[in-house]
């Protein structure tokens, strides 16, 4: 934390500078400083010879038949630029033929990530043309293997038929706070990531969305984490690249080997760095939504409202700012959000909680109910239109500057919390010395 300025917030692809009202007491808070991989690509291939859990990526490929790799969608910006090549070499001069490795993209129920878009995603035009890429599709059926349920929740378990008959599987991805599992990455690039909409609308539906224990950092208890675990377990064989960035999305750790072990790893590195005690609450909280790409749609910028509301103080003001520049998300998103408008919070909850597999997308209508009951929460954002800002369920402000001044001067109180990375850090209530 830092008392300082500049105040600058993520905002799309650039930052947005705020203009503090004279008495503010500015409290920034982010991510302690990360040491930068100096050679991310001796990093990356120090991690393959070195694995977690499991024998080195060059003797795993040896005798394997075929491949499938996952990588995460364009909501999260892992430098899949950096490993595909070197990972691909690797299973062809194993043995594996390029015809039969497939780069499978991770949509879960997201949109597909299609042309221009998928060769940003990729970053390297030589796998694009060496192997097939193509996405997930949550909602066809036939694509999916049956895998039974799980013991403990009875969760389904239909898995990507590319993925589940490969005959070496490799999640990759970002490990980073998620305000329902507690950690993306690992287990998550698996199930939502490649999974059938029944599995994922089981396990977001309200009987998990509303366990006190399914929150941003915590994988004790969690029922979507377990949920997880046990849908990798019954999988088989899986294996996990992870990377973990800094606020400039510089590689600060990557780790590899057998999936639960290696993510672990990825999270014990950064739990500390990322989880800031902060010694008071506050009536006023400024927060992003990362900027791009997470801050493309209003979907996903209901995260950044729920990571920051133990340290907003109950009945405050949390102003959030996302570009929005796709809009609001799905049309599923949009109808929950009308329903949520018209309905308000706790008839709309009410409808939820008989449900055993949630309707598509609504789970994060749902989630943004968590913060509008502790307070007033306000948006900035320049890529929503009439009808959209309507459905937000949120009061709408012109000027992040204005809504910062008119909060501070309506409670009366001039301090105020400032997060520019939205929710990439979490800051946790502690109070002094305890």
């Amino acid at each position: 934390m830092k008392h300082g300025g500049p105040f600058e917030l993520a905002f799309g692809r650039g930052l947005l500078k705020l203009a503090l009202p004279q008495g503010a007491e500015p409290t920034v808070i982010r991510k302690a400083l990360l040491p930068k991989l100096f050679d991310a690509s001796s990093a990356i291939a120090s991690a393959f010879a070195n694995p977690i859990g499991s024998e080195p990526l060059a003797r795993l490929v040896v005798g394997r038949r075929s491949a499938c790799i996952l990588i995460c969608d364009i909501t999260r910006p892992v430098p899949n630029r950096l490993f595909l090549r070197v990972m691909i070499e690797t299973m062809i001069k194993g043995g594996i033929p390029a015809d039969r490795i497939d780069v499978l993209v991770a949509t879960g129920l997201h949109r597909p990530n299609e042309g221009v878009e998928l060769e940003e995603l990729v970053g390297d035009p030589w796998v694009l043309k060496t192997v097939r890429v193509t996405n997930h599709f949550a909602r066809n059926e036939h694509d999916h293997v049956d895998l039974g349920h799980t013991q403990t929740r009875g969760t389904p378990i239909r898995i990507n038929r590319l993925f589940a008959d490969a005959d070496l599987r490799i999640a990759t991805g970002l490990v980073e706070p998620h305000f329902m599992a507690g950690w993306s990455g690992g287990r998550k690039v698996v199930a939502p990531g490649v999974a059938g909409h029944e599995t994922i609308r089981t396990f977001h539906s309200a009987r998990f969305m509303e366990d006190p224990l399914s929150v941003q950092c915590n994988l004790v208890g969690n029922p979507l984490h377990e949920e997880q675990l046990q849908i990798v377990r019954k999988v088989g064989e899986i294996y996990a690249l992870n990377t973990v960035l800094d606020e400039d999305r510089d590689l600060v750790c990557v780790t590899f080997g057998e999936i639960i072990a290696s993510h672990l790893a990825a999270v014990d590195f950064i739990a500390d760095t990322t989880m800031i005690d902060v010694p008071r609450r506050f009536k006023t909280v400024v927060t992003s939504s990362a900027g791009y790409p997470l801050d493309k749609t209003y979907y996903q910028t209901i995260k950044g409202m729920v990571t920051p509301i133990d340290i907003l103080d109950p009945g405050g003001t949390l102003i959030i700012a996302s570009e929005c520049s796709e809009g609001l998300g799905s049309h599923e998103f949009r109808q929950a959000q009308a329903r949520l408008v018209e309905m308000g919070p706790e008839p709309f909850l009410a409808t939820l909680t008989a449900k055993t597999l949630a309707d598509i997308d609504e789970w994060q209508t749902e989630m943004q109910l968590k913060p509008m009951r502790v307070g007033k929460i306000q948006l900035y954002t320049t890529g929503l239109d009439r009808e959209e800002r309507r459905i937000t369920g949120v009061e709408l402000v012109p000027s992040v500057n204005d809504a910062i001044a008119a909060s501070l001067e309506r409670h009366g109180a001039p301090a105020v919390a400032i997060i520019p990375e939205g929710p990439y850090v979490i800051p946790i209530y502690r109070r002094a010395g305890l």
